[in-house]
């Protein structure tokens, strides 16, 4: 059987990528050493059209790499503190991505725990997207970079997950139109022990220069 190109295979919406993308294993060879996250629970975000989309007024140098082509990091700082990474999505020219929201480290679990201070459980090295991103060594160094080429390697499963596998919800922490039930985009492994806690959106004041936590 001929499988598509890996890349072709994201050139979709994020919500039809997202069948692709949970079971995927994403590799980071940093200096430091080699992490990688088998990838249970991400968010879609659809760009113009969507009012919780970092692109949802259009591109801008910030955003740009959210616009194409599929397969490219797209990395952001948020509240001052931390990094989050999304995969891009769809066709080139339409932002719409992937939150890579949580996973379980299956490779590097010494150079995990040293760069996540040592959590009391390894469920917790990627528990979140700022988690998963501090495991893997992600910053925005690797903004734009290519998942299919080094430093970075994703390998994407063989075929999509049965939709019977997958369970569905608001995305976390989005607040306003693009919150709540109307938005049903974060898909995750229905009972996998290493997926986020569903906390709805609270309003509050940002440190100076941070952003919301989207995508």
């Amino acid at each position: 059987m001929n499988l598509p190109d890996p890349r072709t295979r994201l050139a979709v919406p994020a919500t039809e990528a997202a069948p692709w993308l949970l079971g995927a294993v994403l590799h980071h060879e940093a200096d430091d050493g080699a992490v990688a996250v088998r990838i249970t629970e991400v968010e879609a975000y659809l760009g113009e059209a969507d009012p919780g989309s970092h692109a949802f007024r259009g591109q801008s140098a910030r955003n740009a790499t959210m616009f194409g082509p599929a397969g490219h990091l797209y990395v952001y700082f948020t509240y001052g503190m931390h990094y989050c990474a999304n995969v891009v999505c769809g066709d080139e020219g339409t932002a719409t991505g992937l939150l890579l929201r949580a996973g379980e480290i299956v490779e590097g679990h010494g150079i995990a725990r040293k760069r996540r201070n040592e959590p009391k459980t390894d469920l917790d090295l990627a528990r979140g997207p700022a988690r998963l991103a501090q495991a893997l060594g992600i910053d925005r160094a690797l903004n734009g970079a290519d998942v299919f080429a080094a430093p970075l390697r994703l390998e994407l499963p063989a075929q999509p997950v049965d939709p019977a596998r997958i369970s569905r919800g608001p995305r976390v922490g989005v607040s306003g139109e693009g919150g709540g039930e109307a938005y049903p985009w974060r898909f995750w492994f229905t009972g996998e022990p290493t997926v986020s806690k569903y906390r709805p959106a609270v309003p509050r004041r940002r440190p100076a220069g941070a952003t919301a936590k989207t995508a």
